[in-house]
């Protein structure tokens, strides 16, 4: 298993945030977490990332206890993290922002910014162009190919759908299948239960801070509650 969390516990203060979530995630798959705002989600990729540390529990990655480690040193063992909001370097261009997704790697980039920009012919036409300045969409392909410079094993998704017109979210979505088709596993959080389940090989559901389900991602799209929860319609 490439990814397992255990027990796994987040408080902010008094608050429990996550309440002993446990999951898990194998090479090659996509794997999406459903839920509604204050679910957990956000947290659990966070907590994954290094950017919070668990009260409790386990984090596992490739086997290893990662949980506790700092943020830079997860993304040099091969997990990558596009945030919810994109997070891109807004004064820099194209080029600049996926030379800073690559800060830790030495040797060329030169062959895998040419991937990234093959991934995203959008972005090829403007290397140059600052990044604040692009559109909604153009920003979360940055983000992505941002993460995809430190070559992970692993890419977590925060919201990748987020703000866009639903022509691009048809396109993020079949850029993810290209991600994992090109051999990079994916974790993604994403409102659009839908498409996300459309995509993903499984998923969790979190409530409150906790697992409440769990299954193959073409079981859960047929379910009644998750029909009813999170996909509009009557159970």
């Amino acid at each position: 298993m490439l990814l397992e969390l255990s027990d796994m516990e987040v408080r902010y203060g008094t608050i429990r945030a996550l309440k002993g979530v446990s999951l898990a995630v194998d090479t090659g798959e996509v794997v999406t977490l459903l839920g509604a705002n204050g679910a957990g989600k956000t947290t659990t990729l966070r907590t994954i990332s290094g950017l919070l540390h668990p009260a409790a529990g386990t984090v596992r990655f490739g086997g290893e206890v990662i949980s506790g480690l700092p943020p830079h040193r997860i993304v040099a063992m091969g997990i990558g993290h596009v945030p919810e909001g994109r997070r891109i370097f807004p004064d820099m261009s194209v080029v600049e922002n996926l030379e800073m997704g690559a800060y830790q790697r030495r040797g060329s980039i030169g062959a895998d910014m040419e991937q990234v920009f093959e991934l995203f012919p959008e972005l090829d036409t403007r290397r140059k162009q600052i990044g604040g300045t692009l559109s909604g969409g153009e920003q979360q392909m940055l983000a992505i190919g941002r993460a995809l410079m430190s070559k992970p094993k692993l890419l977590l998704l925060d919201e990748p759908s987020m703000g866009l017109a639903p022509m691009l979210v048809t396109r993020i979505f079949q850029i993810i299948r290209n991600i994992r088709d090109l051999g990079t596993t994916v974790l993604v959080v994403e409102q659009n239960a839908a498409q996300a389940l459309k995509l993903a090989d499984r998923g969790y559901v979190l409530e409150v801070g906790e697992v409440v389900m769990s299954d193959q991602a073409r079981s859960l799209l047929t379910d009644e509650r998750v029909r009813a929860a999170y996909l509009g319609e009557g159970a």
